[in-house]
């Protein structure tokens, strides 16, 4: 194994640990899933709370169709709607609303604290990644 597939092993454990641990408090918390709260995240954090969907969607990763379910989630929760851009009526965007605002400012905290208290349980349960999130950290 080379020295980049053992790095690139060690990411992927730390991933998936962190992800398990913040998808479940997230999701016990505050009824959000992990791709919710960051939509969420991103749209608060863009001008006037709104992206278009093919931005949303770069920023989280996903395809077209999962942002699209995404955000109709979201619109079922009362939290974001889809919008029509005005002056080009093929232009979609995710916007938010205020319960959105709330329900992230809410988690916000729920989240960092989860997510500093899984890497120093990945640093504990993998001796090998405690350099790694040193480095990180550094």
């Amino acid at each position: 194994m080379t020295d980049d597939t053992h790095l690139w092993d060690q990411l992927l454990t730390l991933h998936a640990h962190v992800e398990s641990r913040l998808t479940q408090a997230l999701q016990r918390g505050h009824g959000l899933g992990l791709s919710e709260f960051r939509a969420l995240g991103h749209l608060a954090a863009a001008p006037d709370g709104e992206l278009r969907m093919q931005e949303l969607a770069g920023r989280l990763g996903l395809n077209q169709s999962s942002v699209t379910r995404l955000v109709g989630r979201l619109d079922s929760a009362g939290l974001a709607y889809r919008d029509l851009c005005p002056d080009d009526r093929r232009g979609v965007y995710a916007v938010l609303k205020d319960d959105g605002r709330d329900r992230l400012e809410a988690a916000r905290g729920t989240y960092e604290q989860v997510l500093t208290t899984a890497l120093d349980e990945a640093a504990g349960q993998h001796p090998g990644l405690r350099g790694l999130l040193g480095a990180l950290r550094a």
